[in-house]
């Protein structure tokens, strides 16, 4: 019987929101809503959209993602997707524990044996990145990414423009010729200093440039895109194949969909499909839990234009908690020379340690975004 019989969340360290949907046989899929700064109100959300499925069969999933995505006259925005692509995930690990198979196996089977990845490194000055990218160089990654700046001036200086440049060659030296590096605009770039920065960096050939304006400004990527011969990148902000459509039309070179955000992995195979047609490559945004990531690789292993996959191990955010705390096996999420290889166990992968998560959600969180401000007070993009 695959009747959804109860669907729970769960708010674990450091920042994730967790979801648990049941069977009436007892088979439990784990899905995760997180929505950085806002898990609370997806918790809320995921709530009111579970009146949508209990009693329904869980393998309908194409179904539920309609019904939980139209069903309101209002539709749409990071809440609610991410209330979506929580549910979603956990659907899909359900129907992959019903019948035997990983979920790559459902969606098509692997064209792929391993994906590689990616981590984030910090550092304010370059000797500080010099030695941060050291440290992941250590863990066996190939392919690293760090932002461009912190807070950024409306028109950038010259300071902070030199500053940019000092620290992607301070990478690159590090990671030579064979590894990679991509650089994080984070939208904290006006159009005009993106503009002006992203030719200085050409010379150190960054992997890719990623969300040089704030998806509000979407109609302006095309402008930037056409400033510079190096890959452009985003998406992390954007919701549904309808957001993407206009970015991949502008010529964004890598599309950046996150699966807890993005509708799950029923939208986000859609997004990549269409991507496929721009010629585009995917690489999943996932500074996140271990569900998200095993829900990425999932949709990786079954993904042509599947380029790597961002995780967030050991990065700054994770205080109280990391990512393989929640795993009762940990091997399956490990690399290996940059490259983690393709998951076989049923559903997505990997095994949740149920009473961790519950401990941890008694103890909760509430995790906020930063607030940043420019020097004559107004408000500046984290």
């Amino acid at each position: 019987m695959t009747t959804i019989a109860r669907i729970e969340t769960f708010l674990v360290a450091p920042r994730w929101l967790f979801v648990r949907v049941e069977t009436g046989s007892g088979i439990v899929g784990w899905g995760e809503a997180t929505c950085e700064g806002r898990s609370e109100t997806v918790r809320a959300a995921v709530d009111q959209l579970a009146e949508l499925l209990i009693g329904r069969d869980a393998l309908r999933i194409e179904d539920h993602w309609q019904v939980l995505t139209k069903g309101s006259f209002y539709r749409g925005g990071p809440i609610l997707a991410s209330a979506v692509a929580g549910l979603d995930q956990a659907l899909w690990d359900i129907a992959g524990k019903h019948w035997g198979a990983p979920v790559h196996q459902l969606l098509g089977g692997p064209v792929r044996d391993r994906i590689r990845v990616y981590g984030w490194v910090g550092g304010d000055e370059p000797g500080e990145v010099r030695d941060q990218i050291g440290a992941a160089l250590e863990t066996g990654l190939t392919a690293v990414k760090m932002n461009a700046a912190g807070r950024m001036s409306a028109v950038a200086s010259v300071a902070e423009l030199d500053g940019v440049v000092q620290r992607v060659a301070a990478a690159r030296e590090v990671l030579g010729d064979h590894r990679d590096v991509a650089v994080d605009f984070h939208g904290r770039f006006s159009l005009a200093s993106a503009r002006r920065v992203a030719p200085l960096l050409e010379p150190y050939r960054p992997f890719f440039l990623e969300e040089p304006v704030v998806p509000e400004n979407s109609h302006l990527i095309g402008e930037f895109v056409r400033s510079t011969t190096t890959p452009v990148s985003t998406g992390e902000r954007l919701y549904s194949r309808q957001e993407f459509l206009p970015v991949l039309q502008a010529g964004i070179a890598v599309a950046q969909p996150d699966l807890s955000h993005a509708g799950g992995i029923t939208e986000v195979r859609k997004i990549a499909a269409l991507a496929e047609v721009y010629d585009v490559q995917l690489a999943p945004h996932c500074p996140l839990g271990p569900i998200a990531l095993a829900a990425c690789l999932q949709v990786g292993f079954a993904t042509p234009n599947y380029l790597i996959q961002e995780q967030s191990i050991g990065i700054h955010y994770n205080l109280g908690a990391e990512v393989l705390d929640y795993c009762l096996d940990k091997t399956p999420l490990t690399f290996v020379d940059g490259y983690v290889e393709r998951l076989t166990a049923p559903g997505l992968g990997i095994e949740i340690d149920e009473a961790a998560v519950r401990a941890a959600d008694r103890r909760g969180h509430a995790w906020r975004s930063p607030m940043w401000r420019h020097r004559d007070g107004s408000y500046a993009e984290w």
